[in-house]
C-alpha cells in the first residue's frame, strides 16, 4: 500500500475555514477520483508558534501506480483549488510512503 502524505502549515486567521473546506469539499473530491482507499486527517501538535495551524493529510493508495495516474489526471486541478482559495496562507510538502504493516 502506498501512503501519499500532505503536510500544510495554514494561517491561523484562515485555519478554520481551511480545516471546514478540506473536510466537506476538497477530501471528498479527492476521494471521489477512486485513486485512493481512505484517507487520514490529523492536526500536528507542536509547541513551536510558527503563527500557522499544521495539519498532515493522508491518502491510501492500493499500487503506485493509483498515485501516479491520480497525479498524471487530478493533482493539478486540486492544487491549483487550494493556491487559488488561500494564495499566500500555507506552505505545504508532500512525501510519498511504502506502508509496510499495519
Amino acid at each position: 500500500m502506498i501512503l501519499f502524505n500532505e503536510t500544510v502549515s495554514i494561517e491561523n486567521a484562515v485555519a478554520a475555514d481551511w480545516l471546514q473546506w478540506m473536510q466537506v469539499t476538497h477530501i471528498p473530491e479527492v476521494m471521489a477520483t477512486t485513486y485512493f482507499t481512505k484517507f487520514q486527517l490529523a492536526k500536528v501538535m507542536e509547541d513551536e508558534d510558527t503563527g500557522g495551524t499544521t495539519y498532515a493529510v493522508q491518502y491510501y493508495a492500493r499500487h503506485m501506480q493509483d498515485l501516479l495516474e491520480y497525479h498524471q489526471n487530478h493533482d493539478q486541478e486540486m492544487q491549483g483549488k487550494m493556491q487559488a482559495r488561500y494564495a499566500g496562507q500555507y506552505a505545504a510538502f508532500r512525501t510519498v510512503l511504502e506502508v509496510i504493516g499495519d
